[in-house]
């Protein structure tokens, strides 16, 4: 693997794999005795920008059952909130800490860290990526079908978001079929979607039927991520049609599972009777945070 996970493109399908067995291992082995500690007297830094649940909790409490300690800061509190460069900020961490995890707005932001810092840098999120997220979400696929080759996954909402985003380059390196369904307004990245890196694919219609049409498994996401509220009136317009209902549901097979990366909006994006139907397994997801970003930092942090 490479030093960092900025996006999914610092991985491969190889990487994929080992990135799953780890998972499945740690998470089969979390609670008992003898269970590995590779963060053993290492500080990892977790740095916010972004308001968090599932992020802070799931990196901190992983980064505590490795053996080591989370080092939480708020962006905004440090000397990067108050104009001091990214590669200054690189080189003292670099002197502190293990590792870095960082949830901000700027994918540049990531990138500069990484590219100053000696230690491992893991992107928690920006504007335009969120890889622990969809490698997680790809490993909640591959605990409920295991052939992920024959896995069809429709994504229903703004395909322009950074869910989209990263779900198209992992569902390209893990073998899943992915749909995107979406209105023009948010077609997601051509540049993306082209990427020949693995033996998936990804492809958008503005077609809700299109793109539910055999799937699997169904996801989507808020409508309004951090950073864009200012569009909400207009976004809630434009991507009504897209919600995420029974009526939307019954479009793909017969026991097609339900994903969200969550915090839903209850009533834009998803309904509440499929957010609490028996065909969703949002916090089987949620839960999967842990183990998959456990697994992540165990294979960078050396």
């Amino acid at each position: 693997m490479n030093k960092d996970l900025l996006s999914c493109l610092d991985l491969n399908t190889e990487d994929i794999s080992t990135i799953f067995d780890l998972s499945a291992s740690l998470k089969k082995g979390r609670g008992k005795g003898n269970q590995p500690r590779p963060l053993e007297g290492k500080s990892v830094g977790v740095i916010f920008a972004k308001s968090s649940t599932r992020t802070r909790v799931s990196f901190e409490v992983g980064i505590t059952e490795l053996g080591g300690h989370a080092v939480i800061l708020d962006q905004g509190m440090t000397q990067m909130g108050r104009g001091e460069s990214i590669p200054d900020t690189a080189h003292v961490l670099e002197r502190y800490l293990s590792a870095i995890v960082i949830r901000t707005f700027k994918q540049s932001d990531v990138e500069g860290l990484a590219a100053n810092a000696k230690i491992p840098v893991i992107n928690a999120l920006t504007d335009d990526f969120h890889p622990c997220q969809a490698l997680t979400d790809i490993f909640t696929m591959y605990e409920y079908a295991g052939d992920l080759s024959k896995v069809k996954m429709a994504y229903i909402g703004d395909g322009a978001s950074n869910m989209a985003n990263s779900l198209m380059l992992a569902s390209k390196l893990s073998g899943v079929t992915m749909t995107i369904a979406s209105p023009e307004e948010y077609a997601p990245r051509k540049d993306i979607m082209d990427m020949n890196i693995g033996p998936g694919s990804a492809s958008w219609t503005t077609s809700l039927k299109e793109a539910m049409d055999g799937a699997d498994f169904v996801y989507t996401d808020v409508w309004v991520s951090m950073g864009f509220e200012k569009e909400s009136a207009e976004r809630m317009r434009i991507l009504k049609p897209y919600q995420l209902n029974m009526d939307t549901l019954k479009m793909g097979k017969k026991d097609v599972k339900v994903l969200h990366c969550l915090p839903a909006h209850r009533g834009d994006e998803i309904t509440d009777d499929v957010m609490d139907s028996p065909a969703s397994i949002v916090f089987d997801q949620a839960e999967n945070r842990l183990h998959v970003q456990k697994a992540i930092m165990s294979l960078l942090i050396k």
